[in-house]
């Protein structure tokens, strides 16, 4: 597509003699422009995948893909249930528990939270917490004095294995001077970390029979929490079970429903910094644009002698796109490069800034997780390139066919 002819004089535009070093510097900070955008939008893209990937991993880890709820009152015989869940083509485990909200106290601390109420075996299965459990907590999680709490709210409060911590429940026992409070201690047997300062600060476990009888369950549960094999693609196992336990009064609730306005709220806001960072590529493409330009008026005279001595339209305006292609592809690569090894190492890069600034800058209490994820897929990658590459190539149409344009008899008249 390009001579030798063709690259040795785009080749020579490119490279400033002096007197002509303006151009150059534009041309520098056009390629600086178009690095710098094209680096920015692989990042800020890998971490908004990295935080959905995380958040949603940590949220279904804990809360399950689909939950299986009483259409009408707690669910009963959910032994047998549970097996038959199981027993599903689609489902990898399915845990019965028990939930309520509480009032978590312990010395001057007070705090709101949930309680789950779950079999040691199916904590085991919730590998989001029993991960972070040693053999022994999980030993000791039975009976009507234990329980396990999370990492923030041990911080928060004060608390270490073997101390206690006092659950208040508002739905209390009714008596003739009315309704009085359920109050009562655990001990602390094990203490949890999701990564997740939220499920960390307000979730505390407590064995499935000693949360039957606190919340006064007798022998039924609040739900199944259920694991898929393709979370993705939830709905279509949710579609099985309801059609198969339409009459077991039944009601499951998968994530896209009970998390939808969230992820879809992360997703809009994904698409707008995509749509606002690719403003920045598009402001050096026009930077490109006034360099060739500048570049074009500058070499109006031999533009001239290049086409009396033989060169066509053609050839000038390919010398021409060979010049802007080249800040575009080169500035391109350079902020592709620039953004991977980002995104590879970019918890590093925000502990060495925190420790420099001394400043906190991804708070887990503001955004849910305690690390800053990053997730490059390389698809999108590959898409910031071609629309970096794009950009640049039309940014360098006009100026080029405005060379080409050039007519050597009026730009030689007054030489």
């Amino acid at each position: 597509m390009f001579n030798s002819f063709e690259r040795m004089v785009a080749g020579r535009y490119l490279r400033a003699r002096k007197g002509e070093r303006f151009v150059s510097v534009i041309a520098i900070f056009s390629l600086i422009g178009i690095a710098l955008g094209v680096g920015t939008l692989i990042v800020v893209m890998a971490v908004m995948n990295g935080f959905k990937t995380d958040l949603l991993g940590r949220i279904l880890g804990m809360n399950g893909d689909i939950s299986a709820y009483g259409t009408m009152a707690p669910i009963s015989r959910y032994d047998d249930l549970t097996r038959q869940i199981e027993q599903s083509s689609s489902v990898v485990s399915a845990i019965p528990f028990v939930e309520g909200q509480v009032m978590l106290t312990a010395g001057d601390y007070t705090s709101g939270g949930f309680v789950r109420g779950m079999t040691a075996e199916g904590l085991k299965k919730l590998t989001v917490v029993s991960n972070s459990l040693d053999e022994t907590a999980l030993a000791k999680f039975q009976g009507d004095n234990a329980i396990i709490i999370g990492a923030t709210l041990a911080q928060r409060a004060g608390l270490m294995l073997g101390s206690h911590i006092t659950l208040i429940s508002p739905k209390g026992s009714a008596t003739v001077i009315g309704t009085i409070p359920r109050i009562k201690s655990y001990e602390v047997v094990g203490i949890f970390d999701t990564g997740m300062n939220d499920y960390n600060a307000g979730y505390v476990f407590l064995p499935l029979l000693s949360a039957q009888k606190y919340f006064q369950l007798k022998n039924t549960i609040t739900g199944i929490q259920i694991r898929t094999k393709d979370p993705a693609h939830v709905t279509s196992a949710t579609r099985e079970l309801t059609d198969r336990f339409s009459q077991d009064d039944l009601r499951f609730v998968d994530w896209t429903q009970s998390n939808n306005a969230f992820f879809g709220a992360v997703q809009v806001e994904q698409n707008v910094m995509f749509l606002i960072l690719t403003l920045i590529i598009l402001v050096a493409a026009f930077n490109v644009i006034s360099s060739l330009i500048m570049m074009v008026k500058d070499k109006t005279r031999d533009i001239a002698v290049l086409r009396t001595m033989g060169a066509t339209r053609g050839a000038i305006m390919r010398i021409f796109l060979m010049c802007g292609a080249s800040v575009g592809v080169t500035g391109t690569l350079v902020g592709t490069v620039i953004g991977v090894i980002f995104c590879k190492n970019i918890e590093y890069i925000r502990q060495g800034l925190q420790k420099l600034t001394g400043t906190n800058l991804f708070n887990p209490e503001v955004y849910y997780l305690e690390h800053l994820p990053a997730q490059l897929i390389w698809s999108q990658v590959f898409e910031v390139m071609g629309l970096a590459l794009i950009l640049s190539l039309l940014a360098t149409l006009y100026p080029s066919w405005k060379a080409a344009k050039t007519d050597p008899v009026e730009a030689l008249r007054h030489e």
